[in-house]
């Protein structure tokens, strides 16, 4: 989100306005004059509400197409389920255009999906933008030459990979998935973009599950999320 600071150092104080007004009203000769300094500052705060507030109304479509599935695929998990979103079509169009809008101007040359529904996003993202769009896949899910990464789950672990040469020394890269809880995959697809000397600038999901702490453990590591839900 965009936040502008406004330094209110030389907008005249109430009583002074008031009175401007009230001699408006008594001398309609005398005329009610702003500064230029004071239009444009109240031209650019106006701006910066409106965009706040479309970008509000974005979120909040967004978040009431997402459906909670309450104890699948186990008791106790309040499944996210983005499959709603998607039959959405606004819904869809604003969460794309939010991660469009925040990323356009920042270099990006790849975009990371991570399987399977960073595959979902990631594409209208890297085509928005003009980068390349790279899949990080499943073992054995990919034809050519990988690089892989063992990541550690709850019970047990799994494997990431992507093609070898996908990604150069030096791309800057976005890491995109729909979701991020403990963090785990996240972490994972980070390290083998770093291994093969990218520059990470920062990952995107569309919906956070802050109490699994997923945050914590990407450390300093960047992340941006759209939405924050109760997933546990």
């Amino acid at each position: 989100m965009l936040h502008t600071s406004l330094h209110c150092r030389s907008f005249p104080s109430p009583s002074h306005l008031r009175s401007l007004v009230l001699s408006s009203r008594l001398f309609p000769s005398v005329a009610v004059r702003t500064s230029p300094t004071l239009s444009l500052r109240r031209s650019r705060a106006n701006r910066s509400i409106a965009m706040a507030a479309t970008e509000d109304s974005r979120i909040k479509r967004i978040a009431s197409s997402i459906r909670v599935i309450p104890d699948w695929p186990k008791p106790g998990v309040m499944f996210q389920d983005i499959t709603t979103l998607l039959l959405d079509p606004q819904a869809f169009k604003d969460s794309i255009d939010l991660f469009v809008e925040r990323y356009k101007d920042k270099g990006i040359t790849v975009v990371a999906g991570v399987e399977a529904r960073g595959f979902i996003f990631g594409p209208p993202i890297a085509l928005a933008i003009g980068a390349k769009f790279v899949p990080m896949r499943k073992p054995n899910k990919l034809p050519g030459e990988v690089i892989s990464e063992e990541y550690s789950l709850e019970y047990g672990t799994d494997v990431m990979e992507m093609h070898v040469g996908a990604v150069q020394p030096g791309d800057r890269v976005l890491v995109i998935d729909d979701l991020i809880a403990t963090g785990g995959t996240l972490c994972a697809a980070i390290r083998l973009l770093e291994r093969v000397g990218a520059e990470v600038v920062e990952s995107a999901c569309v919906i956070e599950l802050p109490e699994l702490k997923g945050r914590e453990r990407l450390g300093d590591r960047p992340l941006f999320v759209l939405i924050k839900a109760k997933g546990v």
